[in-house]
């Protein structure tokens, strides 16, 4: 097992998390203490008290006050507010363990597998993981799979586009749109279950729903659209993992950690310290930001040997590719079913795979210029004979 695009692997952080916990990164103007390493990292996840997510807009770094216009929920709170506000999305976002939505997913990548095997050269981020993401958001919120043809039209990410971000009206008005009708006409989908919905015995305000709205669209698309892509790249260049993970399909469950372990998109979440605080030599003031270096702690040495090896059969894989601690990533399971069942299938019905062409992503802050996977990715598609 290999590393077959050796820039995914471009770790900016190595020397820094070598020689020092955190160290100073700067954003919008901003300097941002990045916490480095494994359990450090955690540490600060857990202790809410120190590292508050309660800081509408300043838990995305880059910030998004000019990307959207509420707190994103639950993301933004800390506990006990946030535990309350998670139970009242619990529901949906356990669905991709019920029967019912994996049986539906399993046909969605049947399908988009098989228009692959048809075409032969398939555009892989916009043409298949990001239908594959959004029709199956459907199945996750329970609307109509016609839904997701809008989704589609927004492209990769709802507000960040290359040169920053734009402001994420289309979204806004979409999710307004959606709140008023599941107000006229309720039914059993995510919309009409916040119009009804109570926190602590009151009904959610428009905003709470509109902030719950946006983070579901906005939180894991990117993500898992990445993810997929990256993970199909691998086994067209890495062949002999294809043919492993087909001698034993059981293998496919640590594989899809280790896929999530090295190809994570997302760098670092902010937290707001409340008081002076000191993060690992560099004073923070109150109020001032700090970054939980998701990656970085993905690569950390001392938990992971041999950081850089994609090694499908890692154990234990103690990643944050999903958080950690009282914010664990709500999409977890969704995104857990969509990579797992794309395996399974691959195995089932693609011989092979190979890299027609590949135009990389690249995440460029002042401080830092890490690639994280594909702004484009063409593969051909052999079947399994």
């Amino acid at each position: 097992m290999g590393c077959p695009f050796g820039f995914l692997f471009n770790d900016p952080f190595r020397e820094r998390r070598e020689n020092s916990a955190a160290h100073r990164c700067e954003f919008q103007g901003e300097q941002v203490p990045v916490i480095l390493r494994h359990a450090e990292v955690r540490a600060a996840a857990r202790d809410w008290k120190t590292f508050s997510s309660d800081a509408p807009f300043r838990v995305p770094i880059p910030s998004e006050e000019e990307a959207r216009s509420m707190r994103q929920l639950p993301i933004e709170t800390d506990p006990p507010d946030h535990g309350d506000f998670r139970a009242i999305v619990d529901p949906f976002f356990n669905r991709p363990k019920q029967p019912e939505m994996i049986a539906q997913v399993e046909a969605l990548v049947d399908g988009l597998l098989n228009a692959a095997l048809k075409s032969g050269a398939q555009e892989v981020v916009h043409g298949f993981a990001l239908p594959l993401q959004s029709r199956a958001l459907t199945y996750l919120l329970n609307v109509p799979e016609s839904e997701a043809e809008t989704w589609i039209g927004w492209g990769m990410h709802v507000f960040r586009v290359r040169g920053g971000l734009k402001k994420g009206h289309r979204l806004e008005e979409y999710l307004a749109a959606q709140f008023d009708r599941a107000e006229r006409e309720p039914g059993d989908d995510f919309f009409s279950a916040l119009t009804k919905a109570e926190f602590r015995g009151r009904r959610l305000t428009r905003e709470e729903m509109m902030g719950f709205g946006n983070l579901t669209f906005a939180g894991g698309r990117d993500t898992v659209i990445l993810t997929v892509a990256c993970a199909l790249a691998h086994l067209a260049q890495t062949p002999e993992d294809l043919e492993w993970l087909r001698q034993d399909p059981k293998r496919i469950t640590l594989a899809c950690e280790e896929f999530f372990r090295v190809f994570m998109p997302l760098t670092l979440i902010g937290r707001v310290c409340p008081v002076k605080t000191d993060v690992h030599g560099h004073e923070v003031p109150p109020g001032g930001r700090v970054g939980l270096g998701w990656a970085s702690a993905n690569f950390d040495a001392s938990v992971f040997p041999d950081p850089y090896a994609v090694k499908l059969d890692r154990k234990p894989n103690p990643h944050v590719s999903f958080g950690f601690g009282e914010h664990l990533c709500l999409g977890a399971p969704h995104a857990r079913l969509l990579l797992r069942t794309l395996l399974q299938k691959c195995v089932e019905k693609i011989g092979r795979m190979e890299v027609v062409s590949a135009e990389p992503r690249f995440e460029k802050e002042r401080s830092y210029e890490r690639q994280l996977g594909f702004e484009s990715l063409v593969l051909r598609f052999h079947p399994l004979t």
